[in-house]
């Protein structure tokens, strides 16, 4: 990818921009942490005037300026493009190259300066740095860019996902308010059910959302310490065994021992609890949920399968986006936030591994997580030092 950057050169001297003309046209630099190749496309101007009217109609990137010329000076030119708001990077020209000329020109904006009489490389030198800084800007203004248009759409999905049960909830206490099932406080167990499950699924969102912006804001501290995977899983089992038992679904862990590796608990029971609640969700009744969990010297692996509805691989090849809940006719009535699985990727990732699913429509689904056992990320909490696996309890 080639970045071009427009300089402007203005000189009063003819001999002087045509120098700075050739040394810069055929003139390519690569700087650091930027693909591909800075070039320059260069405009002349014979006076402080003339530069101005050009400015009119150009927007160039960098403005070569000398400060000594007939008619307007260097710095009175970067006084009115003070005046008028211009963002222009000035690199300025100057044979008087005294401390009050350099104090005057960087309190009217001059980025640098360059001193006549200068060498080509000399003019490269100062160009690369210039260059430098305008490359930066613009990836900090693609960034800024990106993040508004981010939170854009991260607020406005987040509106429609609070909107839905909100409306609900509302609709239901104008119900009880009216006392429009009757004066039988019993007659409205159902509606008070109803309420209590939406703000639930409201809870879960706000919580995933906690869960996810502290582990991508890298803010969230973590701590690692020798666990074992399958007592983790067992709890995780234990915590949805009653919504199980609700939908008559089996919940099996296979395998004895322990699992051992370095992470912070808290992230494997954030994976195990959103792989296993999914499982049981989207069941069906009388299904089984299936836990298997693998190790070798290097990786743990695993895997969570269910009897339920299962996905389409289109279905499937969205699943781990923020904000995706597959919706259908038998998904309608089951609620989520859309962030569970999206937070098991994030976290696979992060102890290098990944996420997987395969599917089939109407016999069920595995989803495979796999981890590195001994990773050690920059951002652990380095009080805790663990330093050999133990065995924990069975």
């Amino acid at each position: 990818m080639t970045d071009t950057l427009r300089v402007l050169v203005v000189d009063d001297e003819a001999g002087m921009r045509h120098a700075i003309v050739r040394a810069l046209r055929p003139f390519k630099l690569r700087l650091p942490d930027v693909e591909g190749e800075v070039c320059f496309e260069v405009e002349q101007a014979g006076s402080g005037e003339e530069a101005l009217e050009l400015l009119k109609v150009r927007n160039p990137d960098l403005l070569l300026l000398d400060h000594k010329m007939g008619g307007m000076t260097g710095v009175e030119v970067l006084q009115e493009l003070r005046r008028q708001e211009r963002d222009i990077l000035t690199v300025m020209i100057t044979a008087f190259a005294t401390l009050e000329t350099a104090i005057h020109a960087t309190k009217s904006g001059a980025f640098d300066f360059l001193a006549k009489p200068f060498t080509p490389e000399e003019l490269k030198e100062t160009i690369r740095k210039a260059a430098g800084h305008l490359v930066v800007q613009r990836q900090a203004r693609r960034l800024a860019a990106e993040r508004r248009r981010v939170r854009f759409e991260f607020i406005s999905v987040l509106g429609h996902e609070l909107k839905a049960p909100l409306a609900a909830i509302e609709g239901y206490l104008n119900i009880i308010r009216d006392r429009a099932l009757g004066e039988q406080v019993a007659a409205y167990e159902q509606v008070v059910h109803r309420c209590l499950t939406r703000s639930d699924g409201m809870r879960k969102l706000i919580l995933d959302l906690l869960d996810m912006t502290r582990i991508e804001s890298g803010e969230k501290r973590r701590t690692p310490l020798p666990i074992d995977v399958r007592e983790i899983a067992r709890t995780a089992l234990d915590t949805v065994r009653p919504a199980a038992d609700t939908c008559q679904v089996t919940l099996q862990l296979h395998g004895d021992g322990p699992v051992p590796m370095t992470a912070d608990r808290g992230e494997i029971e954030i994976i195990f609890n959103n792989l296993l609640s999914n499982a049981v969700k989207y069941n069906r009744p009388g299904g089984r949920v299936d836990v298997e969990i693998h190790c070798d010297d290097a990786r743990v692996t695993l895997a969570v399968t269910d009897t339920g509805l299962g996905l389409s691989p289109d279905e499937a090849a969205k699943l781990f986006n923020d904000f995706v809940r597959i919706k259908n006719d038998r998904t309608r009535d089951i609620l989520g936030s859309g962030l569970g699985l999206s937070l098991v990727k994030k976290l696979a990732l992060m102890y290098g591994g990944d996420v997987a699913v395969t599917s089939q429509p109407d016999i069920g689904s595995t989803f495979t997580v796999t981890l590195q056992r001994d990773l050690k990320p920059a951002n652990w909490d380095d009080r805790a030092t663990p330093s050999t696996h133990v065995a924990a309890r069975n």
